[in-house]
């Protein structure tokens, strides 16, 4: 999961270099495909409309903040608050700034697809074998697993949570419905998981998974005076569901980079990217 993903990657897929001229602006990610989504539009705007030079590094959360306190990275837009990232953001808020959400109304839990009859996660105890006795799961530092492991503990289910990444999870999805078979992943949204087939999350009345999130915006401490364009653009950043969830469907269903799917909804949303713009 650590890898650097700028230049190589895009590359290989056909987008172009990054300008040349201003300083470099290093943001920092987790791998899940919604944040994919997000770093690289910010990203093409960075480079496009502002002239920056803009690097991309994927890490784990745990890192992704450490990065930002140390002053490594000058930002993130990954920040799942106020529950999933709490402990993170506990550690270093002192070190770090925080520029609000760039996306509300965020839900996580245990997905199961539509045709499954059931309807909470407490219901799951009568339904072990059905479920194959597992849950899929994705990147085990994921504060998601976190909060699953909490869930097997409220609920007392005996169910096996099997680690994996976004990529796993999702292929077991399309598997299972091709096989009309049930199957509970951990799950969240914007996600275009939820646009190709049809999901539900289960209740969760023991609200481990916690009431509606946010993804907020984190930079470095010094960002506003080194860089006032890209610190004002960072804390203007802000979209809806619809708006990532497109970005997210044309990388991952159709053969687009996802540097190419951001400048895509850069080109179909002129009007909401000058409002990040606008002075």
């Amino acid at each position: 999961m650590l890898a650097a993903c700028a230049g190589p990657d895009e590359q290989v897929n056909g987008d172009p270099a990054p300008p040349e001229g201003k300083e470099t602006v290093s943001l920092v990610y987790v791998d899940w495909v919604s944040e994919v989504a997000s770093v690289h539009v910010v990203k093409a705007v960075i480079e496009d409309r502002l002239g920056y030079n803009c690097e991309l590094l994927s890490v784990s959360a745990i890192s992704m903040w450490e990065s930002i306190a140390e002053g490594d990275q000058d930002a993130m837009v990954a920040a799942w608050l106020p529950s999933l990232h709490a402990h993170y953001y506990s550690r270093v808020e002192d070190e770090v700034v925080y520029l609000g959400p760039n996306l509300e109304g965020v839900e996580m839990g245990l997905v199961v697809p539509g045709y499954v009859e059931i309807e909470s996660i407490a219901e799951m105890h009568d339904h072990i074998e059905d479920f194959e006795g597992r849950i899929i799961g994705i990147d085990p530092e994921a504060g998601l697993m976190e909060k699953t492991d909490q869930a097997l503990e409220e609920y007392g289910l005996e169910f096996d949570l099997i680690s994996g990444s976004d990529l796993t999870m999702t292929s077991a999805l399309e598997i299972a419905f091709e096989e009309e078979r049930w199957i509970v992943v951990t799950g969240w949204s914007p996600h275009w998981k939820f646009a190709r087939w049809d999901l539900k999350y289960l209740d969760d009345p023991g609200q481990v998974y916690g009431d509606s999130e946010y993804i907020g915006t984190i930079v470095r401490k010094g960002l506003e005076e080194d860089m006032p364009e890209v610190y004002s653009f960072l804390e203007k950043f802000y979209w809806d569901s619809h708006d990532m969830e497109q970005v997210m469907l044309w990388f991952s269903e159709e053969e687009m980079s996802p540097g190419q799917a951001a400048k895509r909804w850069i080109n179909e949303n002129e009007e909401k990217v000058d409002q990040w713009l606008d002075h």
